[in-house]
């Protein structure tokens, strides 16, 4: 994004094995830079511990306890380092961030990634664990099964590294994902996703009854198990927010997302580690004009708001459609049109685990009154040991996405 010593982003191993590394980012501010930074984080797979920052609007000072979710030892850090690198602002003065906002505002290219190969079980995930560890983002898929048992699996992705124009980076995805179809594959190809490509990316619509089952479920349940204490006398230029809740992963981004897209801003926080299950959040607000959120319908609005996204950040469902039994996983749009990091790869584990295999698969957007979603469609296929009819089949397959998605 701009001229930055390396010293911006420092990556330090815990002392023990087993022990968190401390991540530690200095560099000038920006609007909504702490939701970037957790948005990086999730998307390499790693989970916030605890976490202490600071900024006075001009530069920040944030100190991050990250773990992997799969606790496995081998982590690539330089790449998480680089990555948030990219997304500090430089500190060159007006004229270069001018001409940062500028090249941020410009969208990824998009490149259609598509190969056919002989089903089997699990197929999907292992794709999507390779196009993740090459930090590819998925933003649409096409994925259909042939009545002869052979797939075709046609990815809309964005290359972290800006690099998949190169001879050298397509060659390396397709070697990677040859290396783990092994005999299942039979071709790959890449190539820029032009205009003439647009009626492969569209998503067929959401039936009525069930986007009204996904979007217009009561939450006021969920959001009980959120404490939210507003505090207006502690600070004299800040409102203090207190949070109670419990732990799930990709709290911090949750919080840090809606608060952007609510215009508060954090000046100061503290995100302890779980005690029980449970997290406890100390931030200090502001709203747009710098003071201090004394409006009590502004209060009520973001509190209301932020219990919401914090107790339900994903909707999990199970459909009819048509004889078969499809599975809808449903997760809020940021402003900036970025969906939720992971949720693709998360939902093809969860199956994986469960020996589901899946016909059929699309990502799409779905609009509400007040809100743009990002929906995720698996068409499941029937198995004796989860028979799709049964309440029982579905709500255990309900509960095991869930659970992946949510960390617990």
């Amino acid at each position: 994004m701009g001229i930055l010593n390396d010293d911006a982003v420092l990556i330090e191993p815990g002392k023990n094995s087993g022990d968190p590394t401390m991540v530690t980012v200095n560099c000038p501010d920006e609007s909504g830079l702490g939701s970037t930074l957790c948005r990086i984080i999730l998307e390499f797979g790693l989970s916030i511990t605890k976490a202490d920052f600071s900024t006075d609007g001009r530069w920040c000072y944030i100190v991050f306890w990250v773990s992997p979710d799969n606790g496995s030892p081998k982590f690539d850090w330089d790449s998480l380092k680089n990555r948030l690198l990219s997304a500090c602002p430089s500190c060159l003065g007006s004229y270069y961030s001018s001409l940062q906002s500028s090249n941020v505002s410009k969208p990824p290219s998009l490149y259609l990634l598509k190969f056919f190969c002989r089903d089997r079980k699990g197929l999907l995930h292992d794709v999507t664990k390779v196009l993740t560890e090459l930090e590819f983002t998925i933003q649409r898929v096409k994925v259909t099964t042939t009545p002869d048992g052979r797939v075709l699996d046609m990815f809309f992705i964005t290359d972290a590294m800006d690099l998949l124009h190169t001879k050298q980076r397509q060659t390396k995805t397709c070697d990677h994902l040859t290396a783990v179809l092994g005999e299942h594959g039979v071709s790959c190809e890449i190539e820029l996703a032009g205009p003439e490509l647009e009626s492969l990316q569209r998503f067929s619509s959401l039936p009525p009854e069930a986007a009204d089952e996904l979007f217009g479920s009561d939450l006021s349940s969920s959001s009980n198990k959120v404490v939210l204490t507003v505090d207006n006398h502690l600070s004299p230029a800040h409102t203090l927010l207190h949070i109670n809740c419990i732990d799930q992963k990709g709290l911090f981004y949750d919080i840090l997302r809606t608060s952007k897209d609510c215009d508060v801003h954090i000046a100061y926080g503290r995100f302890s580690s779980k005690v029980k299950g449970y997290r406890n959040l100390d931030l200090f607000v502001r709203g747009t004009d710098g003071k201090k959120i004394a409006d009590s319908k502004h209060q009520d609005n973001f509190c209301s708001r932020l219990k919401e996204e914090i107790s339900c950040p994903l909707r999990v469902i199970i459909v009819n459609r048509g004889p078969d039994s499809e599975l809808l996983v449903a997760n809020p749009v940021e402003l900036s049109g970025k969906g939720r990091p992971r949720v693709f790869y998360d939902v093809t584990l969860a199956l994986k685990s469960l020996g589901i295999c899946i016909f059929s698969a699309e990502i799409g957007r779905h609009s509400t009154l007040d809100r743009q979603w990002e929906v995720y469609r698996f068409l499941l296929e029937e198995r004796r040991e989860f028979p799709l009819a049964s309440l029982r089949s579905r709500n255990q397959i309900v509960d095991r996405v869930t659970k992946t998605l949510m960390g617990w």
